[in-house]
């Protein structure tokens, strides 16, 4: 009788979201495909361009970040609803092949490698592939920089390009999904706090703080505890605001703790020095064992999250 209750739960209705999971895990992002995120920059850039301009700029970017992220949960909700009444099978698929391109789990594993393989071949590879994936100036970095804003990017996008995701599709299904994904491509375009975005990116970039606030905070306990280091969760109240996001600190102090080093500093965006405190203290030279730690602390974290979410969804709690 004990089991009794995992024998009721509806296993079935996980293999849309395993499927598209597995996927992921599988292919990444494959060169060439077609993508959401491509659809939704492009919805950005043209919205951009015919409204930041002379005045209400403020008004304007609140306007169209209200209109892309309103109506990416619209769309998606009735597509899947009309999918659902052609039948259920076409709306599973689409759950499917949505959590496939929400979720960049191995894609941001790929990158990280290849930025420590680069710049194991020498530095000016190393500058160029870190320059896929941060947005500030890399001409100038050194071997220890390079290798610094790729583990980096590695603990944030734990959060922003796997685990945020999945926190949306357990409380929204994948509307919720899609939605966050268009809330985090218009941080990525417009959420900076330059001239050209300072007032027009303002809603963007709050719409994504709050977003954000709760999966940061779940990936960076989470990174510590497969890890084994839940003793130092006291290091995320030390170091998890020590950030200009209210969030991307927390995952990073958590990688931070995990392998006893530094991040943060002095970093080079649109031509101008953002002085951004440490998170750690311990400045040392980074090897590749520690993107080895990094990367199974972050496939581990992944595997938990996924886990709950499965488990969430067999329990018929998902509005799917």
């Amino acid at each position: 009788m004990l089991f009794w209750p995992l024998y009721m739960m509806h296993w079935f209705r996980t293999l849309p979201f395993l499927t598209g999971w597995f996927l992921d895990r599988l292919l990444g992002d494959p060169e060439g495909w077609t993508h959401p995120v491509i659809w939704f920059g492009k919805w950005i850039a043209a919205g951009e361009r015919k409204l930041n301009n002379s005045a209400n700029r403020f008004m304007k970017g609140t306007f169209l970040a209200i209109l892309l992220t309103g109506g990416t949960f619209t769309g998606c909700y009735l597509l899947l609803l009309i999918a659902r009444n052609i039948h259920p099978l076409l709306a599973d698929v689409l759950i499917t092949i949505g959590v496939f391109y929400c979720l960049a789990g191995k894609t941001l594993i790929k990158e990280v490698k290849n930025v420590f393989e680069a710049v194991e071949r020498n530095l000016e590879d190393g500058r160029k592939q870190v320059g896929r994936i941060v947005g500030r100036d890399t001409s100038e970095l050194s071997e220890h920089e390079i290798k610094t804003a790729a583990l980096e990017t590695l603990s944030e996008n734990l959060s922003d390009g796997v685990i945020a995701p999945m926190f949306w599709f357990a409380l929204l299904g994948l509307p919720g999904m899609m939605t966050y994904k268009m809330v985090n491509t218009l941080d990525s375009m417009i959420g900076y706090r330059n001239e050209r975005y300072k007032d027009f990116g303002c809603a963007a970039a709050k719409i994504d703080d709050m977003a954000n606030y709760l999966p940061a905070r779940i990936t960076a306990y989470l990174m510590l505890a497969v890890s084994g280091n839940w003793n130092k969760r006291m290091f995320l109240a030390e170091f998890g605001n020590a950030h200009a996001s209210p969030n991307a600190g927390y995952p990073e102090a958590a990688l931070a703790a995990i392998l006893d080093c530094r991040f943060g500093g002095p970093h080079a965006y649109f031509g101008e020095i953002v002085e951004k405190p440490y998170i750690g203290t311990n400045e040392r030279l980074f090897t590749i064992n520690d993107l080895h730690t990094a990367i199974r602390v972050n496939n581990k974290t992944e595997v938990i999250m996924g886990m709950i979410i499965c488990l969430i969804v067999a329990l018929n709690l998902i509005p799917l």
